[in-house]
C-alpha cells in the first residue's frame, strides 16, 4: 500500500503547496513513484504547481521526474448510495487510483475546514503541518496565556487531529506521524521566535507532535511556481553554480525530507 503524506492546516499562505511540490519532487527524484492530488478545489494551489510544471516541459522539450498528479474526479450524484457524501466518494475514487501506481501519495489540504480535508487527515500515516513562524498561525494549534505565554489548550485544528487519530485507532491503523514545520523562520534568534519555538516544544510533548525547521522566506520559491520547477531541478535547467540563497534553501528540503523519516527512504539529493 502506498504510504499517505497528508499536507494541511487550516490557515492559507503557510507554505502547503510549496512543501507538496518539493517533497514530491525529492521522492520522485530518489527512484519513488509519487501520486498527488489536491483536495482545494478552488484555489488549487498544488494542482496549479504541477500544471505549471508539464506545461513548461512540454514548451521546453525537455523531461524531468515528476510526481503523477490526478485531479479529483468528478462524480455523478445520481450514483450515489443514499447518504454517501459526493466528496467522500470524489477523494475514495482518485486514492483507488492511485494507489497501485505510487509508494506516496501527497496530499493537499485547502487552508479551511472543509470535509475532503477532515477525511484525508483520517487517511495519513505521515502529517505535515506548516506554520509560518508566529503566534498568529500557533493560535491554530493551541490557545496561549498572553502574560504567561503558557499553554491553555489545544486549539481547533489539533483538535481535528485527534480526532482523526482517534478514528484511525478504531480501525486498527497505525498512528499518525505529525510533524510540525517552522516556515518562514528569521535569520535572527529574535525574541519572539524563542517565544513561540518553547511553546511549540510544550505543546509537542502534550499533543504528540515533531517539530522540524522547514523553509525560510526566499525569493526563489516564489520565482520557481510559474515554470512549475523546485530548487531540485536548477542543475538540471543549466544552473552550474548555485547562490547562496539557494545552496541554503536546498538544504533546507533535504533537511526536511530526513526529518519525514519515511520508510524505505534514504536521502540522496
Amino acid at each position: 500500500m502506498a504510504h499517505i503524506i497528508v499536507v494541511g492546516n487550516e490557515k492559507g499562505g503557510s507554505g502547503k503547496s510549496t512543501t507538496c511540490m518539493h517533497v514530491a519532487t525529492a521522492l520522485v527524484r530518489m527512484g519513488h513513484r509519487v501520486g498527488a492530488l489536491d483536495l482545494d478545489v478552488r484555489q488549487r494551489s498544488f494542482g496549479r504547481y504541477t500544471e505549471n510544471r508539464l506545461a513548461f516541459l512540454k514548451r521546453a522539450n525537455i523531461d524531468l521526474p515528476s510526481p503523477h498528479y490526478l485531479a479529483l474526479p468528478e462524480v455523478d450524484e445520481a450514483l450515489l448510495a443514499p447518504g454517501e457524501n459526493v466528496m467522500d466518494r470524489r477523494l475514495a475514487l482518485g486514492m483507488a487510483q492511485l494507489e497501485p501506481l505510487s509508494d506516496f501519495i501527497l496530499i493537499d489540504c485547502p487552508g479551511s475546514h472543509t470535509r475532503l480535508s477532515q477525511v484525508a487527515h483520517t487517511l495519513a500515516d505521515t502529517l505535515i503541518t506548516p506554520l509560518n513562524d508566529s503566534f498568529v498561525d500557533f493560535d491554530l494549534l493551541a490557545r496561549i496565556d498572553p502574560e504567561t505565554g503558557k499553554v491553555k489548550g489545544p486549539s481547533i485544528y489539533s483538535e481535528m487531529v485527534w480526532n482523526a487519530r482517534q478514528m484511525r485507532a478504531k480501525a486498527g491503523l497505525k498512528p499518525i506521524d505529525w510533524i510540525v514545520l517552522r516556515n518562514r523562520l528569521g535569520a535572527q534568534q529574535m525574541h519572539n521566535k524563542k517565544k513561540v519555538g518553547a511553546a511549540l516544544e510544550d505543546l509537542s510533548r502534550r499533543i504528540g507532535f515533531r517539530v522540524a525547521p522547514g523553509f525560510s522566506e526566499r525569493v526563489v520559491f516564489r520565482e520557481l511556481f510559474p515554470r512549475g520547477l523546485t530548487l531540485l531541478d536548477l542543475k538540471d535547467m543549466g544552473v552550474e553554480n548555485l547562490n547562496l540563497s539557494n545552496i541554503a534553501a536546498r538544504q533546507e528540503v533535504r533537511d526536511l525530507v530526513s526529518e519525514l523519516q519515511l520508510p524505505g527512504v534514504e536521502v540522496t539529493f
